[in-house]
This record gives C-alpha cells, sequence and structure tokens, in this order.
C-alpha cells in the first residue's frame, strides 16, 4: 500500500512530513546542498519502507533541531518492525543511521575543515565542524542540556560540578545480551578511525553520523573529532591513526605542544599511562581538549623556580589541591626539553618521607607508579603554558582503590579515576546523585520519615549516604527549607570533591607536604626564583 492510499495511519503520514522536514534542516544547516534533497529524501523513504513522499504540499517549517523529527521517525520506526525494542539503545542506533543519510561524504567535510582553515582561519573551521557535529546529532544536546551543573567557591577559586545525565543507561536486558557478545574485534574501540559510518551494535554505538579530521603531529597520523557527551564547550578528542596503547613519553609533550601551534585557541591534555590514575580508555593513544577555561588555569601560583639548563622557563607550584608544576615559556622547543626532565625525574622519584614511591616489587617484578596528567595551552601572548600534575598509583591494605585516589569514604559521591577533566576542576559525578541528592535536601528540609525509613533500613536506597546524611543533620538540622536545603547539599558536594582532589594530590596541602614538594624540586638542581 502505497503512502497516497495509506490514510489509515495517522503515523505514517507523520513521518513521511518528519522526513521532509528533516530533508530541510538538513538543507538549511549546510549539512547537506539543494542538489542533493531529492537524493537524501528517497534514501529515506527507502529507510522506512515508503514508495512517494508526504501527502501534504505545506512547505516544510525550519527546525533548530533535528530531535522532533528523528523522535516521531524512531516511533514509527518501533511500530513497523525496524527496531526489536523501543529503548535508548536500539533509538540510538537506528538515529545514526537516519542522520548518516543526511551529511556530506567524509572526504568532503574534510575538505571544506581544510578550505575554510586556509581562507578564514583555524578557528572558523573549528566553529563550523563543531556545529556540523551538534546538527547531525552526533553530539546530542538535548542530552548534554539535561546535566545538572553549579559552582562551589572554594579557596582553590570556582570549582565546577557537573552531575553526567547525557550518557544513556542501557537496560538490564541489553547488558545481559552485550555480555554474551564475544569481544570486539572490529572496531577495536571507540576511539578507532573504523568507527567513521560503523553501523553499531547492542555493546557498541553507531557512528554514520561520526565524521574525522586527519592530522599531523610528529610526523605522525593522527586524528581529531569532538566527544558525542561534550562535557565542555568545543571538548574535542585528538586520537592515533592506529589502536596502539596510551603511554606517556617525550613525543606526548611535543605532539600536545605541536597541536596548540596548529590550535592556539584550544587546550589540550592527557590522561596519565597507568590505572587508576589513568583514564577510562588506556589501549588507544589519544588527548582531549576544547574550547574551555579550567579552574585550574585561574588557580594562582605560590611560588616560581629557575633551572639554569633551561633559560627562559619559569617553574611555578600551583595553589591547587593536587599536585601542580606550571611550566612557562615564549619557546616551545626549551620548554619541552625542561617538561620531559621533569617527568624522567618524577617517574624514579621516591620520597619515603612523604610517603612517594616511585616503585614496589609485586610477584618479582618493579612496577612503575609514578606518572603524570600533562596540560597545555597558549597565553593571551602567545607564550606556551604546561601544567605537570604529578600522579602516583600505589595501592595499600588501607586504600585498595589507590592511596592518591578518592578515599573509601568519598565513595558515596565519586569513586571513578580521577582523570584529566576532573584533575582541572571539572566534577563529572555519576547521574544517581541527582535523585540522591534531591532526597538528601527532602532530609535537610523536614522529611523526617524518610530519614527514621533511612535509619532503619540497612537495604535503603540512600544507605550510602547514611553517616553523611546523619553528620549533616546533627550538625545543622532539618528546619531549613527545600531550596537552602538543596543549595546545602550542593555546597557540601562541592566541599567534598575539592577533598577527593586532595586525596589524589601526591603532596599534601601541608606544611610538610609543600616542603615535600619543594624537596622534589630542589633534587632535580631548581632554585626558587
Amino acid at each position: 500500500m502505497n503512502s497516497q492510499t495509506d490514510t489509515t495511519n495517522p503515523l505514517k503520514e507523520q513521518a513521511l512530513q518528519a522526513i521532509d522536514r528533516l530533508v530541510r534542516f538538513a538543507m538549511d544547516h549546510r549539512l547537506i546542498q539543494a542538489e542533493d534533497a531529492d537524493y537524501s529524501r528517497n534514501l529515506l523513504l527507502d529507510m522506512f519502507g515508503a514508495s512517494e513522499p508526504s501527502l501534504s504540499e505545506a512547505v516544510p517549517e525550519a527546525a533548530d533541531s533535528p530531535q522532533p523529527m528523528i523522535d516521531t521517525l524512531l516511533d514509527y520506526a518501533f511500530e513497523i518492525g525496524l527496531m526489536p525494542e523501543n529503548t535508548d539503545t536500539y533509538r540510538d542506533l537506528l538515529d545514526a543511521k537516519i542522520m548518516g543519510l543526511l551529511m556530506a561524504r567524509p572526504s568532503e567535510v574534510i575538505a571544506e575543515f581544510e578550505r575554510t582553515a586556509r581562507e578564514q582561519g583555524i578557528e572558523a573551521a573549528t566553529d563550523r565542524f563543531y556545529r556540523l557535529s551538534i546538527d547531525s546529532n552526533y553530539i546530542r544536546m538535548d542530552r548534554v542540556s539535561k546535566n545538572v551543573y553549579w559552582t562551589y567557591p572554594s579557596e582553590y577559586g570556582d570549582i565546577e560540578m557537573t552531575i553526567n545525565l547525557s550518557k544513556p543507561e542501557k537496560s538490564p536486558k541489553e547488558i545481559a545480551m552485550a555480555k554474551l557478545l564475544p569481544p570486539p574485534v572490529y572496531p577495536k574501540c571507540q576511539l578507532c578511525r573504523e568507527n567513521v559510518g560503523y553501523a553499531g551494535r547492542v555493546n557498541h554505538p553507531a557512528r554514520q553520523n561520526l565524521r574525522i579530521i586527519p592530522l599531523e603531529m610528529n610526523n605522525e597520523n593522527w586524528f581529531f573529532q569532538y566527544s558525542p557527551y561534550v562535557y565542555y564547550n568545543e571538548h574535542c578528542i585528538v586520537f592515533h591513526h592506529d589502536h596502539v596503547p596510551m603511554k606517556l613519553t617525550k613525543d606526548s609533550l611535543r605532539r600536545l605542544l605541536a597541536f596548540v601551534d596548529v590550535f592556539p585557541h584550544y587546550f589540550i591534555g592527557s590522561n596519565a599511562d597507568l590505572p587508576i590514575v589513568g583514564g577510562s580508555i588506556l589501549t588507544h593513544d589519544h588527548f582531549q581538549g576544547g574550547r574551555h577555561t579550567f579552574p585550574i588555569q585561574n588557580a594562582p601560583k605560590e611560588a616560581s623556580f629557575a633551572h639554569p639548563q633551561f633559560p627562559g622557563v619559569t617553574a611555578s607550584i600551583v595553589k591547587w589541591p593536587m599536585s601542580v608544576l606550571r611550566l612557562a615559556s615564549a619557546d616551545s622547543a626549551v620548554l619541552l626539553e625542561c617538561a620531559d626532565s621533569i617527568y624522567e625525574a618524577w617517574k624514579q622519584y621516591s620520597d619515603p618521607e612523604a610517603e612517594i614511591y616511585a616503585f614496589t616489587e609485586e610477584g618479582g617484578q618493579r612496577v612503575p607508579h609514578n606518572t603524570v596528567t600533562p596540560i597545555v595551552h597558549r597565553t593571551p601572548d602567545g607564550a606556551y603554558e604546561m601544567d605537570l600534575v604529578l600522579r602516583n598509583n600505589r595501592t595499600s591494605e588501607e586504600h585498595p582503590a589507590g592511596i592518591f585516589h578518592p578515599h573509601a569514604e568519598m565513595h558515596h559521591i565519586k569513586k571513578e579515576n580521577i582523570g584529566l577533566i576532573e584533575v582541572m576542576g571539572l566534577a563529572i559525578l555519576p547521574g544517581r546523585l541527582k535523585e540522591e541528592l534531591d532526597q538528601v535536601a527532602d532530609i535537610l528540609s523536614g522529611n523526617r520519615g524518610l530519614y527514621e525509613a533511612l535509619l532503619q533500613d540497612d537495604n535503603h536506597p540512600l544507605q550510602v549516604h547514611k553517616p553523611w546524611i546523619t553528620r549533616l543533620v546533627e550538625e545543622q538540622g532539618m528546619e531549613r527549607d527545600k531550596a537552602a536545603a538543596e543549595e546545602w547539599v550542593r555546597e557540601e558536594v562541592g566541599r567534598i570533591f575539592v577533598e577527593i582532589l586532595g586525596h589524589a594530590g601526591v603532596y599534601k596541602r601541608t606544611e610538610a607536604g609543600q616542603q615535600a614538594f619543594r624537596r622534589f624540586l630542589a633534587a632535580m638542581g631548581y632554585t626558587e626564583a
């Protein structure tokens, strides 16, 4: 039955109109050219089993986002059996396929980026590419906008706090299905270049609407793309051409400096290359960058040092809960040599008095523990700044998850690794906290029934927060109104996050800790300026 005779299914007509609106959206937002309109419409009609377009003769309305039209098409797709289940996972798989039909081929996107950079400058090129990534629904701004955000005024400056709600959670059935699937062979991980155009599966996202830009750094082939769930403005990922494991070396530092030569309006950094203190993906070498000023960049310098071998380079201890050395110079080559010398020295450095050990013996093997989280950006006058955040991943009986890691009493708020983004002062807290913190605020604003239930039920959903909640009640009571209680809870979570960063700092913010920090600098031959 064709579209002109099927008048019994209003959802089908809505879907056909959504196709027309999507095609107009794609043209309005330069995803396709006007000459591509009929071609793109026909691809979508074929996907949904229709031989003719909508009956409506009205001109499709303009739209700011493709999501309303996509949602209509996904509802219809489930009705006609294109999706086995109407879950976020299956909707996302088809969503990417739909938008992939409304985009230029990868080579055309690359050519436009290079042409824009050449004719208008690199900022114009990244502006356009970022907009393309949003308009193609690769960056899910509809979900990113749901994240909870606030700032916490700490002694180190305003710390950025977010509760991450942008990544959809899988259903128990989907999780069980994913466990039954064999280990991934293609693509090997979510950072591999082979993801471009990939249809996805239950345990791997679809990427038909992903586009990547080739880069050359240190005479090597790399790629540039944006994160689908941006944690900050223009959150980008720079990843190696090949699936090679992360390894922090002098070449890594050289690549960071090379990147900001090409993208001077972006910062770039790397997670450490060891478990516990490293990122979530250590199997594929990559960096993260973007166009955002993080709290760490505004943190003041407490003391500055110089070294005769590195003229023009200033090394400063930064006032920050973690242990940060900030190197500054107008000469990137000298800065590189300085940074590498500090990194190599730190990898070998132990200070038992400060409980820092570069190596331990485990099973007859000498296991390394010291590494760094490096961050690079350009200053307004064009100079280079590199923050080297000193890290150590040693564990102990008291702290089996990591000595320099969120300690157990903090796990009710966060127990995951403190990676690059959080090192810089942007907390990424688990989505479960949105509802849990709201209930904590209910208790603090007088919900005695909820509080009594928590005290009496060892299996209560808020049990993980019980010691914290009881302390808050004892200290401040339960008499605030809800808005004041919510603000109080947010301040408490901000305070806890700053304390977590302090746990991750190898040199504590005590007189003894800061003296130990200076001992490390003195051991390398640095003198206070």
